[in-house]
């Protein structure tokens, strides 16, 4: 008969999630894992089944904690005009305050995007997944902000307001002014735009 579980896995999820958001998934080690959970690696490996197996549990903790309640304003009815400016904002803030981890290591996904693990099938269609899920969320935020416009053109908006999304998950890291700039970039494309 095998023990009983004495820890909560939400909580080592979530103490495996800053690990794998700041190292990405090869630089983490099982070591690592140890130490930021307090869990041995026999009793990781009983939960999680593999150290890919707990990524794969930090990952689905990423999109449901952290991407999306930011994008919920985005995704609820109504869609006030003002939700998607209030969506780059909290993000340029977020991005600004040097104690977050968004500021240090952007985003898990767009990270993930650009490493060796990338190449696995089932972490490329969650990637996809997950930027077609802002690119959708911001779309909406876009077109409650430009609903007289017609729809290539709020389509053109919103896919310039991912890109540069994107790019400034993707840059803050090595360029944190870069990637401030970039948000800069959508917000004044959202008032030029409302004019």
């Amino acid at each position: 008969m095998g023990r009983a579980q004495t820890f909560e896995t939400a909580e080592v999820v979530r103490a495996a999630l800053g690990v794998f958001w700041r190292s990405g998934y090869e630089a983490t080690s099982v070591p690592a894992l140890e130490r930021a959970t307090g869990l041995n690696r026999s009793s990781l490996y009983h939960a999680f089944g593999s150290k890919r197996g707990l990524f794969d549990a930090a990952v689905q903790a990423y999109l449901d904690d952290v991407v999306r309640p930011r994008l919920r304003p985005l995704v609820v009815d109504p869609v006030g005009p003002d939700v998607v400016v209030d969506y780059v904002v909290g993000l340029r803030s977020a991005l600004l305050r040097a104690d977050s981890i968004q500021a240090d290591s952007g985003c898990l996904l767009v990270n993930t995007s650009g490493s060796p693990i990338s190449r696995d099938e089932t972490v490329r269609r969650t990637v996809a997944a997950y930027r077609a899920e802002l690119r959708s969320a911001l779309g909406r935020g876009v077109d409650a902000r430009f609903g007289d416009r017609d729809v290539a053109e709020r389509d053109r908006v919103a896919d310039l307001c991912t890109a540069l999304v994107v790019s400034a998950f993707a840059t803050v890291r090595v360029d944190p002014a870069g990637a401030v700039s970039a948000l800069d970039g959508v917000l004044g494309l959202l008032e030029a735009e409302s004019t």
